[in-house]
């Protein structure tokens, strides 16, 4: 059993402010009702705010201090906004992955009762390579991965590692024997056969240390009509950065709406709760932001942490989360963008009663 958790708060940019703060109060109200030691949340500077006072979009006080604590919630940034030098710079989120090697990006979809699902049946996890692949910015030291050798010559780096396919490969293989027992490998090894080609070939050779998986393979573009299709088919998705980035909105999308689209961003060591969705400033501070995404995020985190410290009261706390959203989602109280007329305090008041009650 663990102590109170340490957990920090990112707030960002946008609706930031006013969807993290609600899943801090949804993950406070389950903890209380799961007899769980209440958490000590931490603020910590990060985005516009951050530049403002600290001269950086993500001060190095606040990278100290988040590897004290056991987790942190990270609201979205508007890291286009930004002025110069930052908007050049790598965003806060690809900072945080990067300076704490958080290489598994795990991005459930599942369709809500009540929702608005293209794909009623769709419950699925996209497992995503977080560290290299095709985004270039996640390959280097320094610098961004990506250079011009003439104003009209642009390339960009991409890697692919045996070490970095194994473990994520690994890591959605653990996660398909929690659920269903099936896994799917994306890739384009057909055209790119030595960089995607490695990443199907080391994922299948760790397939073979989980013979109780049933596993296939499927091209990248295949796979887009596939969910189309088909979505309560699939399992565990595992695939690398980009196509599992391009995968994952999709199938929050499938789901209901990218506003209900979570994701768990972690290392061996520790983790960082995070909508799959952005900034959304044109409804910044009106009381419209949708904080399904970050409130499930969170529950995320709590059972990462569970299953961590071996504390089941936190694993009982994120049911709680999940149950406590899809419960006020089915009795028809939601925001606008799934056609309802809540406003997020209104949204999250629905759902710490429904944990409370």
């Amino acid at each position: 059993m663990t102590a109170g958790l340490r957990l920090g708060v990112l707030l960002g940019d946008g609706i930031g402010p006013e969807i993290v703060p609600a899943a801090v109060r949804v993950v406070d109200a389950a903890l209380a009702a799961a007899g769980a030691a209440p958490v000590e949340w931490r603020e910590l500077p990060l985005g516009a705010a951050a530049i403002d006072t600290h001269g950086s979009a993500i001060p190095g006080s606040t990278l100290e201090a988040l590897a004290g604590l056991d987790g942190w919630l990270l609201g979205p940034h508007d890291s286009a906004a930004y002025p110069e030098p930052f908007r050049s710079q790598l965003n806060p989120s690809g900072t945080l992955r990067k300076h704490f090697d958080l290489y598994a990006n795990v991005r459930p979809a599942r369709a809500f009762e009540g929702g608005r699902a293209i794909a009623p049946d769709t419950d699925l996890v996209v497992v995503r390579e977080n560290t290299e692949g095709f985004y270039a910015d996640r390959n280097t030291f320094a610098g961004t991965g990506e250079w011009m050798p003439t104003p009209d010559v642009a390339v960009a780096m991409g890697v692919f590692t045996r070490r970095a396919v194994e473990r994520i490969a690994r890591a959605a293989f653990e996660l398909a024997r929690r659920r269903r027992n099936r896994l799917t490998i994306v890739h384009k090894a057909n055209v790119l056969q030595l960089s995607s080609g490695l990443f199907k070939r080391v994922c299948l050779a760790v397939a073979e240390e989980y013979p109780d998986v049933v596993v296939d393979d499927v091209h990248i573009d295949a796979m887009t009509v596939h969910l189309l299709r088909r979505a309560a088919d699939f399992d565990v998705v595992v695939a690398e950065n980009m196509f599992g980035d391009i995968l994952s909105d999709l199938t929050g999308e499938l789901a209901g709406s990218l506003g209900t689209a979570p994701s768990l961003n972690a290392s061996d060591d520790r983790a960082m709760a995070q909508a799959a969705h952005g900034s959304a400033p044109d409804i910044a501070g009106k009381g419209l932001a949708n904080p399904v995404a970050m409130v499930l995020s969170a529950g995320m985190l709590l059972d990462w942490l569970g299953t961590r410290h071996g504390d089941p009261r936190l694993g009982d706390a994120a049911v709680r989360v999940d149950d406590g959203v899809r419960a006020a989602v089915r009795d028809g109280v939601s925001t606008r963008d799934l056609g309802g007329t809540a406003s997020t305090d209104e949204f999250t008041d629905a759902v710490v009663a429904r944990i409370e009650g």
